[in-house]
């Protein structure tokens, strides 16, 4: 267990109960260890409603300045409701505002989940800074279909 919470960057610590994990494999984790004079970003996504991971969620990720918008990647979540890599690994990673979409309502259809149209949260856009180019920048995504919720993990 503990090589796996390694590998879960400490998600069992907090939340045990979902028992899910990254699909790093043990020298990408070293990696990311080593680099830590560069941040990164991830992000997770949960399916509260279901209680399970969010797997083939499409997430597009912006950097903002401004008024304006730069679209840098885009990806979909696995089985674990995780990227296979980093969003924004430690060699493109640069301080500043970004912006990650979440394309729930293409999730909420895919699962039965979509209730009435035009959806409640069909696209959740989440804007935040990342002021620390050393850092590990973790955004989680707990989502049902009328609710969600976000914060700095870990």
């Amino acid at each position: 267990l503990s090589n796996q919470t390694e590998r879960c960057f400490g998600f069992f610590r907090h939340f045990p109960c979902f028992g899910v994990c990254a699909t790093l494999s043990e020298s990408e984790v070293t990696h990311l260890k080593e680099a830590n004079v560069a941040g990164y970003l991830t992000t997770h996504v949960l399916d509260t409603a279901r209680g399970c991971p969010a797997a083939g969620l499409k997430i597009a990720l912006y950097r903002v300045s401004g008024n304006s918008h730069r679209k840098l990647v885009e990806m979909e979540t696995n089985a674990d409701g995780r990227t296979y890599s980093p969003i924004l690994p430690p060699e493109k990673f640069k301080t500043g505002t970004y912006e990650l979409i979440f394309f729930t309502g293409d999730y909420l259809r895919a699962s039965g989940q979509d209730g009435d149209d035009p959806l409640f949260l069909d696209q959740i856009p989440i804007r935040f800074g990342m002021s620390d180019a050393e850092a590990h920048y973790h955004v989680p995504l707990l989502l049902s279909p009328y609710g969600y919720s976000t914060y700095r993990g870990s």
